[in-house]
């Protein structure tokens, strides 16, 4: 399984005006720029961070998810949430040709925490030996940083201005911060029975 973001979330939709007074930085200096280019750093591997530690996609972007063999029969769960929309689905051939997937022969079943791809019919289609099948949909929260929701954006200003703090560490500081954990912990997976849930 390989999940690749194909839409990077846009230099614009980071919140570095807000992050720099989070922050209580000056402004209106010659350099400006330049730390801006440290802001922006800050706030995507937070992003980053807590998108890997949920399993959540916070900004809205789209992804191709390409797999080998399904793991079930009518459905399969998709490997971030919350998905909006499927954008295409086709099957690889061994040799490299592709089949496209008719929108009618597939779902999107929305769900917060396990968002899945189903079918439509009898079941989902054959991946053929040596083959694939290659999945594109748009995952996240908001589109924008003002409609993300309150806790996760706090989040991200902590865990940012933690990662900025501590900019020049080399892995001296790995842990996550306690008031970050207890903002992200509704969104996070919770394993029942051996499961993730």
């Amino acid at each position: 399984m390989i999940l690749t973001e194909l839409s990077p979330v846009p230099v614009t939709s980071l919140p570095v005006a807000e992050f720099r007074e989070h922050l209580r930085l000056g402004t209106g200096f010659e350099d400006d720029a330049v730390q801006d280019t440290v802001l922006e750093a800050s706030l995507r591997a937070a992003l980053a961070a807590i998108e890997a530690k949920t399993g959540k996609v916070l900004l809205e972007r789209a992804f191709l998810w390409k797999l080998t063999a399904w793991r079930g029969f009518q459905r399969e769960e998709l490997p971030v949430a919350p998905v909006s929309t499927l954008t295409s689905a086709k099957i690889i051939e061994s040799d490299g040709s592709e089949t496209p997937l008719p929108a009618t022969s597939y779902v999107l079943e929305e769900d917060a925490i396990h968002p899945t791809f189903a079918a439509r019919g009898f079941g989902l289609p054959t991946v053929p030996v040596a083959g694939s099948v290659e999945i594109e949909f748009v995952a996240g929260y908001a589109n924008d940083w003002t409609s993300l929701p309150a806790d996760l954006a706090q989040a991200v200003m902590i865990l940012s201005a933690e990662f900025h703090e501590h900019r020049h560490d080399h892995g001296s500081k790995d842990a996550f911060p306690t008031r970050v954990l207890q903002l992200i912990a509704p969104y996070r997976p919770v394993r029942l029975f051996g499961r993730r849930r």
